[in-house]
């Protein structure tokens, strides 16, 4: 007998250690950091309490900045002479909260619109572009809970809806946008971040039609920009296109087609799990439903699955009311949206894309009122999901809320085996069946397969994530553990 913490283990045999919780017979078991042992068990998705944030403004972004391990929201301030203003959230479990707001497009004669937000890792700063009077964009530095600003630079082009991303294998920010001075022709330009300040190369054009809801997202992958849109000179269809950025510069391939009929409300994001990008959209042919759609990226060109419903009544579309994000925790993506068809309630749906398809969960609702304006970040230090926006109850004061997606206490390492010899209560002494033994209080097993622990604790023919072996069955009641 061999005693590790509390764990008192017979060499390639059985471990008896003290049960967290109760744990029945034929469970799949987990090593605590304590040295006890607890059943795999999922655990249900969770909000915490809103914050409001500024109780008077127009148009959001947001981004995660994995220097200082903080979410930074930028909106303008309606209550302040519509400047551009941004503040630092922490988060702490399912609680959020924020420091003081700072100015970052101070008023001018014309509003500060911020639109775009994206976190450059090379510099360390977050990068916001916004719209004030033409396409601008300025350099962040956080530091605790406040931010500091550089000086705004500007394009000649008068850029709405422009939004950005950060390219991380040429090290540049990439805005895209509608060129209202050019017909809103779909335009897109290079962005570099030296200290505080930022400089644009030559905007270019990439469609010359005229184009709206653009959006922009960075593919790992491919290490190419895709950028999403609405193509008005081509029947209004969703449309999307590669980009490669070279220097300061940025060549793009041929246009796709992702919805051959009216498209509103795109928006964009890159499934790094899967390797794929996700649209969602507003379906205008289709009642408004709210849809999605997987593409796939090879060299300078995007092709498509097929579009799937995760809403069947409509969703918002006027005034940003839809955002999406890439849940790198739990490896899904997370779609929050107004529900038109439920009083217009800030609703959010969780998909997971396999191959070229996604599927949907059920959809749940985060805000119980009227709600616009959405944006959405993925804080990767606590592996949680922000959800920015418009809560019409306040009135329409821009509110945060912190949302835990469905996980497990399941890891790659933690898997020790079965439990065995009956069940047992919290705080008494477990059996567990370990390595290269034979469990043998199973049932319909399939001799000669490979089984593995899923999140919920039950064995599957088929890898769960995180992909962890739980034996192979010798017949069909007997388990042979993790060999």
């Amino acid at each position: 007998m061999k005693t590790i913490g509390n764990v008192q283990a017979e060499a390639n045999a059985e471990v008896f250690a003290v049960a967290s919780g109760a744990i029945g017979t034929d469970k799949t078991c987990v090593v605590n950091s304590d040295g006890t042992v607890s059943v795999v068990a999922g655990t249900a998705a969770e909000l915490g309490s809103a914050v409001v944030v500024n109780a008077s403004f127009f148009s959001t972004a947001a981004a995660f900045d994995s220097n200082s391990n903080k979410v930074v929201i930028a909106y303008r301030d309606d209550g302040n002479g519509r400047v551009g203003t941004a503040v630092v959230g922490t988060v702490s479990g399912t609680s959020i909260s924020f420091g003081s707001e700072v100015v970052f497009g101070a008023s001018g004669g014309s509003e500060a619109r911020p639109h775009g937000m994206t976190f450059d890792s090379n510099s360390n700063k977050i990068v916001i572009s916004f719209t004030q009077g033409t396409t601008k964009a300025v350099v962040g530095t956080v530091s605790g809970t406040s931010i500091s600003f550089g000086t705004a630079a500007a394009l000649s082009n008068n850029g709405i809806n422009n939004t950005a991303t950060f390219d991380s294998n040429s090290n540049k920010v990439v805005l895209a946008f509608y060129d209202s001075d050019n017909s809103d022709a779909g335009t897109a330009a290079v962005a570099t971040v030296s200290g505080t300040s930022i400089s644009f190369g030559t905007a270019v054009v990439f469609d010359s039609s005229r184009t709206d809801w653009t959006d922009i997202t960075f593919d790992s992958n491919s290490n190419k920009v895709v950028i999403c849109y609405k193509d008005k000179g081509n029947s209004s269809y969703g449309t999307a296109i590669v980009g490669t950025v070279s220097g300061t510069n940025i060549s793009f391939g041929t246009a796709a087609v992702f919805h051959s009929t009216v498209a509103n409300a795109q928006v964009i994001t890159f499934d790094s799990n899967s390797n794929k990008v996700v649209i969602a959209y507003q379906d205008a042919s289709n009642s408004n439903y709210g849809t999605a759609v997987v593409g796939t990226v090879s060299s300078t060109s995007i092709s498509f699955g097929t579009p799937v419903v995760f809403e069947s009544a409509a969703i918002g579309g006027a005034n940003q009311e839809i955002a999406i994000v890439f849940d790198s925790n739990a490896n899904n993506v997370v779609i929050s949206y107004k529900d038109a068809g439920n009083s217009n309630y800030g609703t959010y749906i969780i998909g997971t894309v396999s191959n070229t398809a996604i599927s949907f969960g059920s959809a749940a609702v985060f805000n119980s009122a009227t709600t616009d304006y959405f944006v959405s970040a993925f804080d990767s230090n606590s592996n949680k999901v922000v959800f920015g926006y418009g809560n019409g109850a306040s009135p329409n004061a821009v509110t945060a809320i912190v949302y835990s997606g469905p996980g497990s206490n399941i890891t790659t390492e933690n898997y020790i085996g079965i439990s065995s010899g009956g069940a047992v209560a919290s705080g008494s002494s477990a059996t567990v069946d370990i390595i290269g033994t034979v469990n043998e209080d199973q049932t319909s097993l399939t001799a000669g397969q490979s089984y593995y622990v899923q999140t919920d604790g039950t064995l599957g023919l088929a890898a769960d994530d995180p992909s962890v072996f739980a034996g192979t069955a010798i017949s069909a009641t007997k388990l042979l553990v993790k060999a």
